[in-house]
């Protein structure tokens, strides 16, 4: 199918123009309500009363955090404020509002940092006690890669100055809302601790207009329905990785191992009471009821059904959840682990749905990296898996199934030793004490390449010959100069708005420049030439809306501007773990837990690549710290690998097919992951299957020749060619090391036609 065609698969909108267009922003609104998370509502304070008066109080009610900073920038028009929003409701005649905050925080011309607090007049504050206001408190966070947060005041910590705004607005009056404007996890203990804080609202960073969607829910126009996509724990030192997180800027050590999360917070004995909000968790203005429950093995799938049924008083959107429980065995097992979720339309009050969600036997099954029961195998182990569903890692109903191994161990999938590491003295068990681990050797094999003997031709055959099937891929790739291989498998000077490079590019044969373009929050055009785009919301929310409809909705109205002005590799999604707070890229990236991050990623490459347009799957993998991202070392056992920071790789490669994946700037376990032969030929395409196109990430420091004969297909954003001509020379490299890597990159290109 053509790429014309592909496009008009999809109903045409309104506007002829869609970037930033008007409609773009009403679905970015749209989208950022759906992962807003009610944290706290006591007194049902809200949704707010017609007519009710409500004053804002916040630096971040005018400076608002649409989204993080780095390559998820995107360069909007004019970002809603929560002051604007609120204007825009009292026109509408939802709510009284005190007009003097914004203006006073408006007046404020300096600001230094987003956390910078003015001390509030004692008026202000009592006029809202008087009218029987309720006061909003917007705390706003930002971050950006490379540089990660603090446990300090001021980032994971309120700052003193938010602490006595805070303070102040509780002195007089309890009918106190907290919205937090943020990219990543912070310190929500003084929320939950504090009675006269009555509602919070986890609202995000939610793009271009993020506070209109706020301003919706609070008044409700919407309900909320998202869920927490990680776990909130009322201390930074609270969380397994903690400890040594900054033990050094070489290296990062993941003694936790799979207790990541609520694998971690609800399994090992005393964590759980750490928890202010756990992972899952999000309330409603109305109440649903789970019943008609049922779970059922059909043939290798076991299927879970659950009947929602609105109970309460508004319209809203629940998310019935299925764990399971795998028995402790000999490997050790985290107590729930995330197996299928659902959600349920806008269910009127009375409106019932029944959801019904099926998984695979072998999705459970745990892998043995030191030869327990069988080296380097995933298995299940002899016990029953039981199966519970509700709308939380804490909120659970046994559904009264359990999935029974009768044999001590079952092989699911027999596999090879990979990525193994050198340097992991210990790792964290269930109890929540630690083993020892051996030391593996470094493993750097190379594959012989098929020959692509050059062959010239008078005149040469286009690429064009190949798109219509006139000319063979390898044949075109023979008459190709060993220069021009060694071309194609570097990034070139971008065109059009491409703030960042191209792929391919070479008019001999008709080769066209594909154009790269930073994500995942929008478009992100070329600074200095005026363009902007619509700003969606972060993946974080994203994530909390456990809506593949969200994630359909954005990767949509992002595919159209990215074709729109003729961008065709968005470098979006990403999908690293949220292993610690800190991360300072966290904003990018979806969840704790792969596979609600792996089924969101994959609906986004899906919608993507039905338009025409390529996504890059990033960042391949284990980028979890940016303090040094380009030299740390990622030293992590084969087991926590495998189960939890490739596993949502794994599922968009298995169900999306995704046209490119873009490895990271850090080392796994010795070796730069755009080096890695184990990581990339091993596990990513002899094990997966996968048969797309491999770039770095721009400006990664490995050994150039070692990222071809690994399989990474190209360098971005260029390369130097001499040096890859001279390890051809030399025969550190043959033409086919250089001709398969060029032959993937063209594939995607032919896609992107």
């Amino acid at each position: 199918m053509s790429r014309y065609n592909r496009m008009n698969t999809f109903p045409p909108l309104s506007q002829t123009v869609l970037t930033a267009s008007a409609e773009h922003k009403r679905l970015s609104r749209w989208a950022a309500a759906q992962g807003a998370v009610l944290l706290k509502n006591e007194d049902n304070i809200l949704p707010l009363a017609k007519g009710r008066t409500v004053s804002l109080f916040g630096r971040a009610c005018i400076d608002y955090q649409k989204g993080g900073q780095g390559s998820g920038e995107v360069w909007s028009y004019h970002i809603t404020t929560l002051f604007e929003a609120f204007t825009e409701k009292m026109r509408e005649g939802k709510v009284n509002m005190l007009t003097y905050p914004g203006h006073f925080y408006g007046h404020k011309v300096i600001y230094e940092k987003v956390t910078d607090e003015p001390e509030i007049p004692e008026f202000m504050v009592n006029d809202v006690v008087g009218a029987d206001g309720v006061a909003i408190i917007m705390i706003g966070r930002t971050s950006t890669e490379g540089r990660d947060r603090t446990a300090e005041k001021g980032d994971f910590y309120l700052t003193d100055a938010e602490k006595a705004l805070v303070d102040a607005v509780c002195a007089k009056t309890d009918n106190v809302v907290v919205v937090l404007n943020v990219g990543g996890m912070i310190d929500t203990s003084w929320i939950t601790d504090n009675p006269r804080i009555k509602g919070a609202l986890l609202a995000w960073q939610g793009g271009i207009d993020g506070c209109g969607a706020i301003a919706d829910l609070l008044c409700g126009d919407e309900t909320p329905s998202g869920k927490l996509c990680d776990t909130f724990a009322r201390e930074f030192t609270d969380y397994p990785s903690a400890e040594h997180f900054n033990d050094s800027d070489d290296y990062l050590k993941y003694y936790e191992d799979v207790y990541v999360g609520y694998r971690y917070f609800e399994t090992v004995p005393g964590a759980a009471e750490k928890v202010c909000y756990p992972f899952g968790f999000g309330l409603s203005y109305t109440t649903f009821e789970m019943s008609d429950v049922k779970a059922e093995q059909n043939g290798d799938d076991i299927t879970v059904s659950v009947k929602v049924t609105n109970t309460g008083d508004y319209a809203g959107r629940e998310v019935a959840q299925v764990y399971y429980s795998a028995p402790q065995g000999v490997l050790g097992k985290p107590r729930y682990e995330l197996a299928a979720f659902r959600k349920t339309k806008k269910l009127a009050p009375g409106e019932s749905e029944v959801l019904s969600m099926t998984y695979p036997a072998e999705q459970m099954a745990s892998y043995d990296d030191l030869g327990k029961l069988k080296a380097s195998a995933y298995l299940l182990e002899k016990g029953d898996y039981k199966v519970f569903v509700g709308n939380s890692v804490r909120n659970l109903t046994d559904t009264g199934f359990a999935y029974e191994v009768k044999e001590d161990f079952r092989v699911v999938e027999q596999l090879s030793a990979r990525c193994r590491p050198q340097n992991l003295e210990q790792r964290m068990l269930s109890d929540g004490s630690f083993e020892e681990m051996p030391s593996f050797p470094l493993n750097r094999p190379h594959d012989k390449q098929p020959d692509f003997t050059y062959k010239p031709t008078d005149k040469p055959y286009t690429l064009l010959d190949v798109y219509e099937g006139r000319c063979e891929l390898d044949d075109f790739i023979c008459q190709m100069t060993d220069d021009e291989l060694i071309y194609i498998t570097g990034g070139h000077e971008g065109k059009s708005f491409s703030d960042t490079s191209g792929m391919g590019g070479i008019d001999r044969l008709g080769i066209p420049l594909s154009n790269t373009s930073d994500g995942p929050a929008g478009v992100r055009f070329r600074t200095g030439l005026g363009m902007c785009a619509t700003s969606w919301p972060c993946a974080t929310l994203v994530a909390c809306s456990w809506d593949l409809e969200v994630a359909k909705t954005v990767a949509l109205g992002g595919a159209r501007e990215m074709d729109e002005n003729n961008l065709n590799i968005w470098l979006t999604p990403a999908i690293n773990i949220h292993r610690n707070p800190l991360c300072g890229r966290n904003f990018e990236y979806l969840s704790e837990d792969p596979l609600l991050a792996g089924k969101i990623a994959a609906e986004e490459v899906r919608t993507m690549q039905s338009l025409g347009i390529a996504c890059s799957v990033k960042h391949f993998a284990c980028n979890n710290k940016e303090t040094n991202r380009n030299k740390s070392d990622s030293i992590i056992s084969e087991r926590a690998l495998r189960e939890i920071y490739l596993k949502a790789f794994e599922i968009v490669v298995k169900e999306a097919d995704p046209w490119t994946i873009m490895t990271s700037y850090n080392k796994l376990n010795g070796i730069y992951t755009s080096a890695n032969y184990e990581l990339i030929t091993g596990i990513l395409r002899g094990e997966w299957g996968y048969k797309g196109m491999i770039t770095t990430d721009w400006v990664t420091l490995a050994v150039p020749e070692e990222e071809l004969i690994a399989g990474n297909d190209i360098k971005m954003p260029n390369r130097d060619n001499a040096v890859i001509k001279a390890a051809l020379n030399e025969g550190r490299l043959t033409r086919g090391d250089v001709a398969v890597c060029a032959k993937r990159i063209l594939k995607m290109i032919l896609k992107c036609m």
